[in-house]
């Protein structure tokens, strides 16, 4: 698989941008932005590390960790009253989630061709 070309990071990465951004519109309590922000940097970093190595199944576990923990933020750092940056934290990782979800299968065919030299696994 070609490096930049695969969509499911691509989502990843505008998941990330979009809750770490929308710090910006939403009403923030305590933790909501540090967790927004946080969450969102390092998804759009993990979405960026695996268009640029399409073959690292780590990196599409990482990225569908930071989506289940920014879509659990708003209960562990007790802003889920607050509907705007509680519903972006959902959404937002639940789309990382998914598209981590997507991605997992391709790049572990990848990385079993580029190791194996295209030899199945037993």
């Amino acid at each position: 698989m070609k490096r930049w070309n695969r969509w499911q990071d691509f989502v990843a990465v505008a998941a990330g941008l979009y809750a770490a951004l929308s710090t910006m519109w939403t009403t923030q309590q305590g933790s909501s932005m540090v967790m927004m922000i946080g969450c969102g940097v390092l998804l759009m970093a993990a979405g960026v590390w695996n268009l640029m190595s399409p073959g690292t199944p780590v990196g599409e576990w990482v990225l569908m960790v930071l989506g289940a923990l920014l879509f659990i933020s708003p209960w562990l750092a007790g802003y889920s009253g607050h509907t705007g940056a509680a519903w972006t934290s959902w959404i937002a990782g639940g789309v990382a989630l998914i598209a981590g979800v997507l991605a997992i299968q391709p790049s572990m065919r990848e990385h079993t061709v580029g190791h194996d030299k295209g030899l199945p696994a037993h």
